[in-house]
Formats: structure tokens, sequence, C-alpha cells
């Protein structure tokens, strides 16, 4: 994981990331397909104490799951493609 961004304000800190990896195991039922995924990410933790009491995370979960082969991709058509 990188953090890209990071935000404090008050009680709360949000960060901005990226993560790799590669599929080697069962992930949500999907088998593992050895392919290599990207994908982007956000958090915000709420802060109590000069410490993070949770982690409320939204990862990219359908570009990981397209990446991996469990969802199908959007096709690109002619039409839709800029000229």
């Amino acid at each position: 994981m990188t953090i890209e961004e990071m935000v404090a304000e008050g009680e709360k800190v949000a960060e901005r990331l990226s993560a790799r990896g590669t599929h080697e195991g069962e992930f949500m039922d999907v088998a593992p397909t050895g392919k290599r995924a990207e994908w982007q990410g956000q958090a915000i933790f709420p802060i109590s104490e000069g410490k993070a009491l949770e982690c409320r995370g939204m990862p990219d979960m359908l570009s990981l799951m397209q990446q991996i082969g469990a969802v199908p991709a959007p096709e690109q058509s002619e039409e839709a493609s800029p000229t």
C-alpha cells in the first residue's frame, strides 16, 4: 500500500491510498488466478487520545474484481470511442 495523501482535521484523519498485489489465494469466493491487480481506496480514522479508534475504508472493489476476472470489464465499442 502507498498513502498518496493524508489530511487531519479535528479528531479525524483521512487518507487516499493505492494498493497492489497478486491474487494468490481465494478472495471473495474467487479461486486464485495469479493475476496482478492495483486499486485505489479511501479511509477515515476517528482519533481519540492520539490513537485511531477504527478504520472506515472504501476500496475500489469493482476495479479489483475486474482485474482478477471475477467481474467482466465493460467492453468498448467503436461508437463509444473518441475520434
